[in-house]
């Protein structure tokens, strides 16, 4: 969809009303400017724009009217005169080749480490442990 320029006829008669409008017409997608003319009473909203979407959202505030709505033209880009290209820097010299180290082997970070076979954290299975201190018996 082209850019877009929408001229809107509203009767607002209060400054709440006024920025109620402002809000609803902000919060649609693709709008990118809205101007007011306070005297007149015209709203005109520019950005890529459903039209019908924004007077329906309007008239739920106040009475709204299209007056126009215009395709925006985009600015002509003037050419630009052609740069003759920088000079090209020298070739930088040859690196050495690089030596290449064998793999250094990686320890599993989940190896088995026997410091936590007897760890609180550990399962006991369908071993019974006694306790010495209080003649308890988990099971």
């Amino acid at each position: 969809m082209p850019p877009m320029k929408a001229v809107l006829q509203l009767s607002i008669h209060e400054e709440r009303i006024r920025k109620k409008a402002f809000v609803t017409v902000s919060r649609c997608p693709g709008v990118t400017s809205i101007t007011m003319d306070d005297k007149t009473g015209k709203m005109t909203v520019v950005g890529e724009v459903d039209v019908p979407v924004i007077v329906m959202k309007l008239r739920k505030l106040c009475n709204t009217e299209l007056v126009s709505v215009e395709v925006v033209k985009p600015p002509e880009k003037k050419p630009e005169p052609e740069k003759p290209a920088p000079p090209k820097p020298a070739p930088a010299p040859a690196k050495p080749a690089e030596i290449v180290a064998w793999p250094v082997q990686m320890n599993n970070p989940y190896q088995y480490n026997p410091a936590y076979a007897n760890s609180y954290y550990q399962p006991y299975g369908n071993s019974r442990f006694v306790t010495d201190e209080s003649n308890c018996v988990i099971m």
